[in-house]
């Protein structure tokens, strides 16, 4: 019997660490530093890997800049020759590409910074919203390309998000822009 109830506590212990992690996974962080504000979430496969949304009081909190970023374990001598280059990528399966803004080493290899573009905010964050509610996903495959081979710069390729809070969160960082721009005044 007190094995039983010990191989029922180490059941429940594990299943309620794995809900907090999972429910970790998917929280937003939303701040301020200097001229900008974001909205951040982590990644599902690699949980370092963000998806961002910047907002600048330099541009009247009008626009959002969405980016990702990517860890990344390979180590080619010529990772920095992706560095303002567009790469191919796959956003729930439509062909589409990233610019890459940053490469830094990061731990045992690199983190990539990649922009999906600048939008007028308000608009875009209500398309974004409708498109996860259609597909229930938000998943980004890097994928090979013309002179592009991604597993050469990329161990893991794909990752998705969960962007359930994406409203309210981008709009309380666009809240925080406002603020940032009062103060500028």
């Amino acid at each position: 019997m007190k094995r039983f109830l010990i191989f029922i506590s180490l059941h429940l212990f594990l299943f309620l660490l794995v809900i907090v992690y999972q429910a970790q996974a998917s929280e937003w962080t939303i701040d301020k530093h200097k001229t900008l504000s974001y909205a951040r979430v982590s990644g599902e496969v690699t949980h370092g890997d963000n998806l961002n949304f910047w907002i600048r009081a330099d541009d009247n909190c009008a626009k959002v800049y969405n980016t990702f970023t990517v860890y990344t374990y390979e180590k080619p001598g010529d990772i920095k020759q992706l560095i303002n280059k567009n790469i191919p990528i796959k956003l729930n399966g439509a062909e589409l590409t990233a610019k890459v803004q940053d490469i830094s080493p990061f731990l045992m290899g690199y983190r990539v910074h990649l922009s999906l573009g600048s939008f007028p905010i308000k608009e875009y964050v209500y398309f974004l919203k409708e498109f996860y509610d259609e597909f229930q996903k938000y998943e980004i495959e890097i994928v090979d390309g013309i002179d592009f081979k991604s597993s050469k710069y990329f161990d893991i390729r794909t990752n998705s998000w969960k962007l359930d809070e994406l409203v309210p969160s981008v709009l309380e960082a666009n809240k925080l822009c406002n603020e940032i721009s009062h103060k500028k005044l």
